[in-house]
């Protein structure tokens, strides 16, 4: 039915498409900044200036609050703790050390478990999300939730360069605002009531570039949140243009690692500060970059610990992100593996921009490879391919501009079907290309132990001559 109602949407004219997404936009600025919300920034706003102590009391009691929530409301946990208990093992749930890591796969298969039994699903936000598994997780977030998350954005990421919610901004994602093989814009739409050009960066072939950057001219755009990946494709063909027009106040990245090259690249661009963000789905960590560049956590999102395998390390020691989340006491996640690595600083230095937030000291994460059409366009995600199909987990393997390789682990109910639907999705995004299905019993982990989602196996040459040849083509009149 979802995808039914995306078919529909990318066929109307880009009018109707705008007020479809204006008409959306109306609830979701409800939904995120209504009453309450206000109060939250206000807060999260003096907090930043809190003494360790002050911090560790408060983490400390609303951690508290979230053990003794998930252990008594909701049922996967309860359960668990009831299976201890009639074991004889008295093993108190309010110290976090007694809990198990949980992996992904266990709230991928049965996620409604993970809702306290006293709300209702009808009354909460769905949120359909991916991680580096590469298959979706279903959350839910009541709406005291989503404003407390999105009270904690305009305090931490947009209230540091002065944004307020009337500044007009872009946003490049994963979404498909048009069907892939268009070649003529518009590539986005203009959601009024959030003052968002949603840019899709499906269409990211470097011959469509100028008209993203006409766009965000047109627009009147003044800052920028977008895939890291995405944003440098931008900036390139902006500098190679030689484009002045495109000054904003500050360019948010996301989702991917941001390197000093594509920080060099976006800045000069665009004419601002670069500035890295952290966050995914789950939301049991999040973390912005000050000006200062260093990446601050958001304590009220989500408490991280660093393990190396089993076992937790001392801080400043490398090693896998266990996260957790105090944000959602409604479907919380405890000692959630997130597939993500990085090292928390040994000691907390003072930070030059005052601030007395938390850090993180580096980060290795989100790494996925683009997958590359044959027109040049760059695609980012391909997590849509796998809504509503039963499969545990998946891999995009592009093992040449015209071969895609899907490796899956089915699930119970996985038919024909469903292997009809991947290849028409795959093919629905990067054009007319041989899909391969093939079932394994696992995917293959990386050196670092993660799952990527998406690997491109085409040859650098090859990659670099399909760019060149794309920029060489006119832009349609």
């Amino acid at each position: 039915m979802m995808q039914l109602a995306l078919r529909l949407y990318q066929h109307l004219p880009a009018p109707a498409q705008s007020l479809v997404a204006t008409l959306r936009g109306v609830s979701e600025r409800w939904s995120r900044y209504g009453p309450g919300s206000q109060r939250v920034t206000e807060e999260a706003r003096e907090r930043e200036h809190w003494t360790p102590a002050q911090w560790d009391a408060w983490r400390a009691e609303r951690l508290a609050f979230v053990l003794h929530r998930a252990a008594t409301r909701v049922p996967y946990y309860r359960d668990y703790w009831m299976a201890r208990r009639s074991r004889g093992d008295r093993a108190p749930w309010d110290l976090l050390e007694n809990w198990p890591i949980l992996e992904k796969e266990t709230v991928r298969r049965q996620p409604r478990a993970f809702v306290a039994d006293d709300r209702s699903l009808l009354m909460m936000s769905h949120l359909r999300t991916s991680g580096t598994t590469g298959t979706p997780l279903d959350i839910w977030r009541t709406r005291k939730t989503i404003r407390a998350l999105y009270g904690l954005g305009l305090a931490r990421t947009r209230g540091w360069h002065g944004i307020t919610l009337d500044h007009r901004w872009a946003m490049l994602g994963g979404r498909m605002v048009t069907a892939a093989p268009r070649r003529r814009p518009p590539f986005w739409v203009w959601n009024a009531s959030l003052r968002q050009l949603y840019m899709s960066s499906y269409h990211l072939a470097p011959d469509l570039i100028p008209y993203y950057l006409d766009a965000l001219v047109q627009y009147r755009v003044q800052y920028i949140v977008s895939y890291t990946s995405s944003l440098h494709a931008l900036a390139q063909e902006a500098l190679r243009l030689g484009r002045r027009d495109l000054k904003v106040i500050v360019a948010l990245t996301n989702s991917e690692p941001l390197y000093d090259h594509q920080r060099e690249a976006i800045g000069a661009a665009f004419q601002c500060p670069v500035r890295e963000t952290y966050g995914m789905g789950e939301n049991v960590a999040a973390a912005t970059e000050c000006e200062a560049g260093r990446l601050h956590q958001w304590p009220e999102a989500g408490l991280i610990e660093v393990f190396d395998g089993e076992q937790p390390v001392p801080r400043g020691a490398f090693g896998e992100f266990i996260c957790t989340g105090l944000l959602n006491p409604d479907m919380p996640f405890i000692r959630y593996r997130l597939a993500d690595s990085g090292r928390l600083p040994a000691n907390e230095e003072p930070c030059p921009c005052g601030r007395t937030l938390p850090s993180i000291a580096s980060l290795d994460g989100r790494t996925n490879d683009l997958l590359l059409t044959r027109d040049g366009r760059r695609v980012a995600w391909m997590n849509p391919v796998l809504y509503g199909i039963p499969v545990r987990q998946a891999q995009f393997v592009q093992e040449s501009l015209d071969r895609i390789l899907v490796r899956y682990v089915q699930g119970p109910e996985f038919t024909v079907e469903s292997q009809q639907t991947i290849v028409e999705r795959v093919r629905s995004r990067m054009g007319d290309v041989q899909v391969v299905l093939q079932e394994v019993t696992e995917i293959p982990r990386s050196a670092n132990g993660k799952i990527r989602s998406m690997i491109c196996a085409v040859p650098a040459a090859e990659r670099e001559a399909v760019l060149a040849a794309s920029q060489a083509v006119p832009r349609a009149p």
